[in-house]
């Protein structure tokens, strides 16, 4: 074999290694490792809830500067105020997912569910949940969250159900790429989106467009 064609192809395997090895190893290598995030809930309130009866006005803090009288006269009021009553918690559509001592009775969980496997090789499992703040604001929350790790994982809502291809991803709402494959971790929708309009949260490689894991939300 001439020594150019020996050259040409001794060159075209380093430009091949030099490509592809990088390559394979940015493919590969989240199979092997995880990434753990704990975010704390970022809707919470500040102070604990105390159990039993007890009026909401009387949670509220007094302005600073108030005339004394007029303090007097709204904590005769919100003692007057008809109690709200709970026997420990509130409601479990009221509740926090990670502390009931310290929460927010006006967030509402809008809709909830569990993740499950897209097949035996890419599985994952935790909570999915959507809330809505007081201020209008709507976050997903991945709680106790677990999945198989892969390149550029990406967090979706999804009007499918329960989708298995790419092809039921379709009309997806993108919340970014996944923080970590374990953990508690939050998404906050973009302003204008309406958790209606989607009936499930998908874990996705955007790469080759590949479910690694659903939780199809109610």
């Amino acid at each position: 074999m001439p020594k150019r064609i020996i050259a040409l192809i001794v060159i075209a395997l380093i430009v091949v290694g030099a490509i592809g090895v990088p390559f394979a190893f940015w493919l590969l290598s989240p199979l092997f490792t995880s990434q753990t995030v704990q975010e704390e809930f970022p809707i919470t309130a500040s102070g604990e809830l105390p159990q039993g009866d007890f009026p909401l006005a009387a949670m509220a803090e007094l302005p600073e500067g108030m005339p004394e009288a007029e303090a007097e006269q709204m904590m005769r009021d919100a003692a007057a105020a008809p109690p709200v009553m709970f026997d420990e918690y509130p409601p479990d559509d009221m509740a926090m997912p990670d502390d009931y001592t310290r929460m927010d009775i006006s967030v509402e969980v809008v809709k909830s569910g569990a993740f499950r496997d897209a097949d035996s090789f890419h599985r994952g499992s935790g909570l999915a949940s959507i809330y809505r703040a007081p201020d209008g604001r709507h976050l997903l929350r991945l709680t106790d969250f677990s999945v198989t790790n892969g390149p550029q994982l990406h967090v979706l809502l999804v009007p499918h159900r329960d989708p298995m291809s790419r092809a039921d991803v379709e009309g997806h709402l993108d919340l970014g790429e996944l923080k970590g494959n374990m953990g508690n971790q939050n998404y906050f929708l973009p302003d204008g989106a309406n958790p209606a309009d989607y009936r499930s949260a998908v874990i996705y490689c955007k790469p080759f467009r590949v479910i690694f894991s659903v939780a199809p939300m109610s």
